[in-house]
This record gives structure tokens, sequence and C-alpha cells, in this order.
């Protein structure tokens, strides 16, 4: 079933390749979506995809890739909307 994920990720998330990791893990899981930096310090992440695929994406946010100190992640699944062809970085 598809749906909809929103992601926000807490702690040293910013300035450590977050979001390139997060681009390349979505990529490679088949889903689409966003992910981007807030002014705010944390890191925001949109998917749309399989059910299944949206957990292990949210199960890597919780990690990160190597550098990344991650310290909470809220998230919310909502229903599928179909508004995104790729993943990718926004600003």
């Amino acid at each position: 079933m598809k749906r909809r994920i929103y992601i926000k990720v807490y702690g040293l998330v910013q300035g450590v390749g977050f979001r390139a990791s997060t681009v390349y893990q979505a990529r490679k899981l088949g889903v689409n979506g966003y992910v981007k930096n807030l002014p705010t310090g944390e890191v925001e992440i949109v998917a749309e995809g399989e059910e299944d695929k949206l957990n292990s994406l949210l199960e890597w946010s919780k990690i990160g890739p190597a550098g990344a100190l991650v310290e909470k992640v809220e998230y919310k699944l909502e229903d599928f909307k179909g508004e995104f062809k790729n993943f990718e970085i926004r600003y």
C-alpha cells in the first residue's frame, strides 16, 4: 500500500552529508520525495512509496550517515498524494 511519510530529524544532522545520504537511501529503496535542511537545524524528509519502504527509510533516518548524531526523530504517516517523480535535495 502506498503512503506518504513526513520525518523530522533532530541532532547533529547538518553538515555531515545527511541530505546526500538520504537521497542515496531513498533512491535505493525506490521512494520519491525530498530532503532539506531546516533553518532551525533539523532535517526534513518527505517521501512517498510502499509503506514497507517508507518504514525502512524511517529506520535508516534514526541512525543516519557516519558523522551524524541523531538525537530524536518525529514522523507521521499520511495518505499517498502522488506528488513526486523522483527523490531530491531541496533548498
